[in-house]
């Protein structure tokens, strides 16, 4: 082997170790930090892992792409090209995605949806290629008369369950946002009871309906929540949000034994909204301090 292909060897298995360590350094983490894609504005850009790198996240939670009228996700990563790609590019920067979110659901309604299995599978197959275990299910577009009405009740919750059933097949797990308490939220939990659902905490949710944080993550338990999305609606950042105590968040969780992914969603500065990195990396920044760097 001649001396430069020998050095090109040896910076490869360099990188690779030092990427290795960075992912399993992270893994250690009881609390990790993440960034959606979409409200980042690179929604399935292969720009996103480098941004997620720039403002010092843990991953990203992508996006399966816009949904409209459209039949199935306009998502690339049906593509061997864009799997290969988009997996390559991630694994290079030592960025996670712990979660796929089917974001078109906040305003497509799931009980309006015949090929909803087809757009879950999709969404499961996407969540093979890049390694994430969580799909983010949102209800919002679904309105509120599910959560009233029993026709449309019993319609919902039979179809969480074949869709949690199906997730749990694949070893997965399919967390909803339902906008709901804590109380009104596990009643759904054991009506549709599969283990393949859970709740996708949204602390927006929370404090925007005047409700205690910490005592709704205690009613609600470790075992339910799969993901958190750790922002509120877009005012000022995190670190400077008087609505929430992100501490006392934090030893709650702690007391509880839950951990995982913390997403940030929103929480941008209304008066420099499109801030990407200002508004992200601050937020990212200032849940790592107390999540992470806190003793």
């Amino acid at each position: 082997m001649n001396k430069s292909v020998l050095k090109r060897c040896l910076t490869l298995g360099a990188f690779t170790v030092l990427s290795a360590l960075s992912i399993d350094v992270c893994a250690q983490q009881q609390y990790r930090v993440a960034a959606c894609d979409w409200m980042m504005l690179k929604r399935q850009k292969i720009g996103e892992f480098q941004l997620a790198k720039d403002i010092q996240a843990d991953g990203i939670e992508m996006d399966m792409g816009p949904l409209g009228q459209r039949v199935l996700f306009d998502n690339k990563l049906r593509e061997t090209h864009f799997q290969q790609l988009f997996r390559h590019t991630a694994d290079s920067l030592g960025i996670l995605v712990p979660s796929m979110a089917m974001s078109g659901f906040f305003a497509q309604n799931l009980l309006k949806r015949d090929n909803y299995l087809d757009l879950v599978d999709d969404c499961l197959r996407s969540m093979d290629v890049m390694g994430a275990q969580v799909a983010f299910l949102p209800l919002g577009g679904s309105g509120s008369e599910w959560k009233t009405q029993k026709a449309e009740r019993t319609e919902m919750v039979r179809r969480l369950h074949q869709i949690g059933e199906k997730a749990l097949a694949a070893g997965r797990v399919v967390a909803i946002r339902t906008g709901m308490d804590a109380k009104q939220s596990l009643r759904l939990l054991k009506e549709v009871n599969s283990k393949g659902i859970k709740i996708y905490y949204n602390l927006q949710d929370a404090v925007d309906q005047h409700l205690d944080v910490c005592k709704e993550l205690k009613k609600l338990g470790a075992k339910n929540i799969a993901q958190i999305h750790a922002s509120l609606t877009d005012s000022v950042t995190l670190d400077k949000d008087p609505r929430i105590d992100m501490r006392k968040v934090k030893k709650t969780l702690d007391c509880m034994k839950w951990s995982g992914w913390l997403v940030v969603e929103r929480s941008r500065n209304a008066q420099d909204v499109r801030n990407v990195r200002g508004n992200f990396g601050t937020n990212v920044a200032y849940l790592k301090e107390i999540f992470q760097n806190a003793r």
